[in-house]
């Protein structure tokens, strides 16, 4: 089974897919850390995200070991991965890496190889749509731009970093548009996927709402 989840930043996304994989034993895979990684990598070495030649160069070279970088969750890096996700030919390196993840899901911690999950929960941008369009589920997870904005600020906080109300809700409104009006792969809900506006929701509201989905699916296969 592929849970395919989708929606923009701050959404609940996130949360939501950990909770699923763990509820069924799936393998989970954020996709936007791939694109965190490859705008972390091109940050790092000087360059700028949205050079095409600099971005997927760095997506051709990304390895195990720049997904654990703890710098992927600022929201500098966040930027830097919606510019390259931008970037058709990007895009195009990581495609066979998500699709072979979902088909080939690895063993989650404590399975012995060969005893590996029977599927996999990804979350992003563009799983429902064109990574995974076969997908058995699909879910869109979206909330008012305020309210993630809120959502963003109190986390950072919690992180111990600054954070202004006005810039993070103009950040998000920028990478939004960037997200839903780039050329290739824009954020749209695939056309059989449940919407869930978690603007009113809580954590445990939309889980229960997500794994109604979930078992009517499977009910209807």
């Amino acid at each position: 089974m592929i849970i395919a989840i989708d929606g923009p930043a701050a959404a609940g996304k996130g949360t939501l897919a950990r909770r699923l994989a763990d509820r069924l034993g799936l393998a989970l895979l954020d996709t936007g850390l791939l694109y965190r990684a490859v705008g972390r990598r091109v940050m790092d070495g000087g360059g700028d995200p949205a050079d095409e030649a600099q971005a997927v160069a760095a997506a051709q070279d990304l390895g195990p070991q720049d997904l654990e970088n703890p710098l992927l969750r600022g929201d500098d890096t966040a930027d830097a991965a919606s510019k390259v996700a931008a970037i058709p030919a990007v895009r195009a390196v990581l495609l066979d890496f998500q699709r072979d993840f979902a088909q080939n899901p690895p063993p989650r911690n404590g399975m012995p190889p060969g005893e590996g999950p029977q599927g996999a929960v990804l979350d992003g941008r563009d799983i429902g749509t064109v990574v995974c369009p076969q997908a058995e589920v699909k879910l869109f997870i979206t909330a008012s731009v305020e309210v993630r904005a809120e959502r963003r600020v109190k986390e950072l906080l919690e992180r111990g970093l600054e954070a202004i109300y006005a810039r993070v809700l103009q950040e998000m409104k920028d990478r939004d548009a960037r997200d839903a009006g780039r050329e290739v792969a824009p954020l749209a809900a695939a056309e059989d996927a449940l919407t869930i506006d978690t603007s009113g929701l809580d954590a445990d509201q939309v889980f229960a709402r997500a794994l109604d989905f979930v078992h009517s699916r499977n009910t209807a296969g």
